[in-house]
Order: structure tokens, then C-alpha cells, then sequence
């Protein structure tokens, strides 16, 4: 079966966003995408009208992702700690593909649409990530002396300063490793003594 234009479509734009993320906009040409691809950069131009468009749309594939993924998870008639651990994981699986270099790169050279993300980070990670800390303290794990929006805080920054190709490459630790570590310290130094007896939901949760 011949692929439709949405496949054609999905695939550009797959392949462009990583390359845009780790190589940097700048630096990545619509030439070198097409022939990364076996197409022609006539092609390319059929579906996006320019290498800004392109990239527009390959952050925009990776916001609906992250958006439905967390949405699919906040859904759940599940615990805290489960939940907590799909969305950790759901969000570190897209910061993990991201170079510094990449993001700074993305910041400089299309700060407009960089200023979509970072309203994105606002009002979708961060905010539903406060609203299951606000689950978990609803079902008492969390100790009275913690401050939920200190402990969010922490959680989002370590994986994004962390769970990042520049960082893993000079160690020896996974994104995967990576993650649990961080998870399992700032939760488990977090929750009641009762509530860490049952925890172990993210040492289960492998992908």
C-alpha cells in the first residue's frame, strides 16, 4: 500500500524535529533533510511551506504528544504513585532527545516559537504536574513540612538539567536510570514513612 500524504507528512516531521533538537535549527538545512529522507527538497516544499514551518511542526507533534500522553494518564483511576511515574517518564522520554546546544539554538534563531514551549511547559506540564501533587497530597503521602510547589520544582528541573544527551553521553547512567534516580530521591525523601513502604511503582515502570 502506497503511503498517504499524512504518513509522507508524520515522517518529514519526525525526522526534521529530532534533527532540529539535537543538530540545532540553525544548522540543520532543508537539502540535508531531504536526502537523509531518499526525497527531493521539492517534496519537502509540498507539505511545508518553509524550514520554520517544518519546525513548527515538529514542535507542535511533540506538544499534542506529551498533551494527550499526560491527559491519558491524569484519566486513570490509578494511585499517585503510578501515575506520577507515567508522566515522569512520558515527559523525560521527550527532554532526553533535546542537546542543550539544540534548544539554545531553537531560543535564538525562532524565539517566537521557542515562546510557544515554554507557554506549553507552563500551562500543560507543569500546571497538570501540580495537579497530581495535589492528588498525592490529597491521599496523605507527601509529609505536612513539604512544600508542593518546591517539590514540583525540583522534580521538572533535575529531569530537564539531567535527561539530556549532552549530559548522558558523559556518563555512564541511561535516561532510564537517570529518571528512577531522580524519581526515587525527591519522592522518597518526600513521602510519609507509611507512604514509602508501598511506593515502588516507578522501580516497576521500565518505559
Amino acid at each position: 500500500m502506497a503511503p498517504t500524504d499524512f504518513d509522507v507528512r508524520e515522517r518529514i516531521v519526525t525526522h526534521a524535529r529530532e534533527k532540529f533538537l539535537q543538530i540545532g535549527f540553525s544548522k540543520v538545512t532543508l537539502d540535508e533533510i531531504a536526502s537523509d529522507l531518499g526525497m527531493s527538497k521539492k517534496t519537502l516544499y509540498k507539505y511545508f511551506s518553509s524550514k520554520e514551518d517544518l519546525f513548527r511542526a515538529g514542535i507542535h507533534q511533540t506538544m499534542n504528544w506529551v498533551a494527550s500522553s499526560i491527559e491519558e494518564i491524569l484519566r486513570q483511576n490509578k494511585p499517585f504513585a503510578e501515575k506520577i511515574a507515567q508522566m515522569t517518564m512520558t515527559v523525560g522520554n521527550v527532554v532526553m532527545k533535546i542537546t542543550r546546544s539544540g534548544q539554545i539554538d531553537a531560543m535564538r534563531s525562532l524565539p517566537h516559537v521557542w515562546k510557544e514551549v515554554e507557554e506549553f511547559r507552563r500551562e500543560q506540564i507543569y500546571q497538570k504536574f501540580g495537579r497530581l501533587i495535589r492528588q498525592g497530597r490529597e491521599e496523605n503521602v507527601f509529609r505536612k513540612d513539604i512544600n508542593d510547589e518546591v517539590l514540583l520544582m525540583m522534580l521538572l528541573n533535575s529531569a530537564q538539567g539531567i535527561v539530556q544527551p549532552d549530559v548522558l553521553a558523559q556518563h555512564s547512567f541511561s535516561a532510564q536510570e537517570a529518571m528512577r534516580s531522580i524519581f526515587k530521591i525527591i519522592f522518597e525523601g518526600a513521602l510519609t514513612e507509611d507512604a514509602r513502604k508501598n511506593f515502588h511503582a516507578f522501580d516497576n515502570f521500565n518505559n
